[in-house]
């Protein structure tokens, strides 16, 4: 686990590896819940019996899913300590290069591209890599923008 305290740490960071973190299991339950919050029951990530005959074999988790897994994954990369608030400003780029089968773990890799001032604070822009360890290929790669403002 990796802590930035300041502005100076977070630059001095920039094109340096992070991680990788540990694995952890994506599961049906979870995969589910995902779809009740967001109403994408599509079956190849809720109906195992009809998925198991479909093209990849088993349901696969939501790409999105995949995406909203950052939060829990970077926690174990890096934090702030002495940030009066961190904000997530957005995503510059997401791709999904390969699917998550539903019982496979992934973990998270992390490089952070540039550190720059804003008003009260800095803006980081950080690559994200998630693997699982069923595939060669990440199962997404997303540019994160965040907002931390230290002190």
């Amino acid at each position: 686990m990796r802590v930035f305290s300041s502005a100076a740490d977070l630059t001095a960071a920039v094109g340096q590896s992070i991680g990788p973190g540990p694995w952890h299991p994506v599961e049906q339950a979870r995969v589910d819940t995902f779809a009740d919050a967001t109403g994408d029951h599509q079956w190849i990530h809720t109906d195992p019996v009809r998925a198991a005959a479909g093209p990849f074999g088993g349901t696969i988790a939501h790409g999105y899913l995949t995406l909203s897994l950052l939060p829990l994954l970077v926690r174990d990369l890096y934090g702030f300590e002495g940030a009066r608030m961190v904000v997530n400003y957005g995503l510059n780029k997401v791709r999904f290069p390969a699917p998550v089968p539903v019982g496979a773990s992934v973990r998270l890799s992390a490089s952070l591209v540039s550190v720059e001032e804003v008003a009260g604070g800095v803006q980081v822009t950080a690559r994200m890599t998630i693997e699982t360890d069923r595939a060669d290929k990440p199962c997404c790669v997303a540019e994160t923008v965040t907002r931390v403002f230290f002190g």
